[in-house]
């Protein structure tokens, strides 16, 4: 296959015969799965806003965003497992200073999966709440501390924030990489795509 990056044409048969084009199968259906996993966590604390404080269904999506929240702390296992598994892609170029940037935005992005269902975590147990994961209830984090459930619960919200950024850059960059430079990065994870 050959594929266009910097105005260079690379094959990656030709040069780097063992080395795929795309990422391994596994890989790309846990991007997958964990995208949509995170536009249901996103939807439902933002669509709690559409029931009033207090009812049934309104406590009931912030219970879905919170188990939501945890399933995509397991899907990061399983992605980093993937990757460790999957076959690296052949390299579309040398490294310029786009991709160094692109490196740091996936470690923020791994960072956020990560650490965003731990502070969930912790808001819950801090607030004396129960913390419920599809019909089971996990054990608190720490004791109970209102002042600093609150102090977290703002720090949960603030890196929520951060998120939909850092989403979006992710899908700009992606987009552009598709549309604009037509480098085919994009193609490396498309489903049904992927490498063996």
């Amino acid at each position: 296959m050959t594929t266009i990056a910097n105005g260079t044409a690379i094959s990656a048969t030709a040069s780097h015969p063992s080395t795929p084009f795309r990422y391994g199968s596994a890989l790309v259906l846990v991007h997958w799965l964990m995208a949509a996993l995170l536009v249901a966590v996103y939807a439902s604390i933002e669509l709690r806003v559409l029931y009033a404080k207090g009812t049934e269904t309104r406590d009931f999506m912030k219970a879905l965003h919170f188990m939501l929240g945890l399933s995509v702390l397991a899907m990061v296992t399983l992605r980093l497992a993937a990757r460790a598994a999957s076959p690296k892609p052949v390299n579309l170029g040398p490294t310029t200073l786009a991709q160094r940037a692109a490196a740091v935005g996936h470690l923020a992005l791994y960072a956020l999966m990560a650490g965003m269902p731990v502070l969930g975590w912790l808001v819950l147990s801090a607030s004396g709440k129960p913390i419920p994961f599809f019909g089971l209830e996990l054990p608190a984090l720490m004791g109970t501390n209102k002042e600093l459930a609150h102090t977290l619960k703002e720090l949960h919200e603030t890196a929520g924030v951060a998120g939909y950024w850092l989403i979006g850059l992710h899908v700009t960059a992606a987009l552009g990489h598709h549309y604009a430079l037509k480098d085919g990065l994009l193609s490396r994870m498309a489903l049904g795509k992927a490498a063996a």
